[in-house]
């Protein structure tokens, strides 16, 4: 559900493996301050706390908003069972 695309000749944004705060995991994208970008799958999925709304995910950011924000935009969750 990405929203935005990359591109390889910049480094503006990236598609990153994050923790996010997500009290329901229905929204595709997500402000800044709700994201922990993480160094490895691993690493996201080791740090998931379902308990204090922490989910793994893949995502592509940061995105500036037309309001300003910077946004982070949802490729898809970790540890899903498909």
């Amino acid at each position: 559900m990405t929203r935005i695309g990359l591109d390889p000749e910049t480094k503006v944004v990236n598609e990153v493996f994050a923790l996010i705060y997500a009290p329901g995991r229905t929204r595709d994208r997500f402000p800044e301050n709700c994201v922990t970008v993480v160094n490895s799958e691993a690493a996201a999925l080791e740090g998931a706390d379902p308990e204090k709304n922490l989910y793994p995910a893949r995502v592509i950011g940061p995105s500036r908003s037309s309001e300003g924000f910077r946004l982070y935009y949802l490729v898809g969750w970790l540890g899903e069972k498909k």
